[in-house]
């Protein structure tokens, strides 16, 4: 099936499951919306502007999780973001140390290497990303252990019932039910090497390839959350989305630590 077609075949099913799962699961939401209003009175449903297909701006919607004007407090969280350099650096010590050979020789000497290829020289890949991320900062920003997460905020979000309310992003055709996450605008504007930016050619969707691969696996590095939002974008299709929805099921009983 040519692309235009499995749009096609992916925006009538989006229709008809957002439409059927809003109609199910009205009375959940608002059940939660009234627990949140009796939690705070701030607005139980947070909009965001995200970036989806095509760098398409739009608002999301999402039950609200954290406290008021969490936002404003992520320039103090920096050390807890689970994309940092350090924890790229960790992730890269710990892989060496797992490649180690018994005989007691050095890595070096001894793992296989993947070298790129620079104007002036010759570097090891894993040095590479370990620079490049002290240097531009992560692209992708995840909190862990969020103190800004409220009691309630932290069941729908360790349950996804947060992201109900993207049900009517569905609806309206900013969102697929599976696709890539849409990024806040400040982790889009870090994507914009030619390879990272084809992830933006896939609709964002509630669902996706890297969730439920990555889902509960905190070491993944943002280099490996991008190769498989890339590859989402040249291979979905409407069975691929079925295989991923149907992943989703067992991935939801996971701990979101991705």
């Amino acid at each position: 099936m040519n692309r235009k077609f499995n749009l096609l075949i992916k925006r009538i099913f989006d229709i008809v499951v957002a439409g059927v799962l809003l109609i199910i699961l009205s009375p959940l939401m608002l059940v939660i919306y009234l627990l949140l209003k009796k939690e705070s009175s701030a607005p139980a449903v947070y909009i965001s502007q995200r970036v989806g297909s095509n760098y398409h701006i739009f608002d999301l919607y999402k039950f609200r999780s954290m406290i008021p004007d969490a936002d404003k407090q992520m320039d103090l969280l920096k050390d807890l973001n689970m994309y940092s350099s350090d924890k790229i650096s960790q992730k890269m010590q710990k892989k060496a140390s797992s490649q180690g050979s018994e005989g007691g020789e050095s890595l070096k000497e001894n793992q296989e290497k993947v070298i790129l290829y620079q104007d002036d020289k010759v570097v090891d890949e894993s040095d590479y990303l370990i620079e490049k991320a002290t240097k531009e900062g992560a692209a992708f920003k995840k909190i862990g252990n969020d103190p800004r997460i409220t009691k309630l905020g932290a069941f729908i979000r360790n349950t996804s019932i947060d992201e109900l309310p993207q049900l009517w992003n569905v609806l309206k055709g900013d969102m697929s039910i599976v696709g890539n996450r849409p990024l806040p605008l400040y982790e889009a504007e870090k994507l914009t090497t030619d390879f990272a930016s084809k992830r933006f050619l896939a609709p964002a969707g509630l669902t996706g390839l890297w969730q439920v691969t990555k889902r509960g696996k905190g070491d993944m590095t943002e280099e490996e959350r991008i190769a498989l939002d890339v590859k989402y974008a040249e291979e979905f299709s409407f069975w691929f989305d079925i295989k991923i929805m149907l992943m989703t099921i067992p991935a939801l009983f996971q701990s979101e630590n991705v």
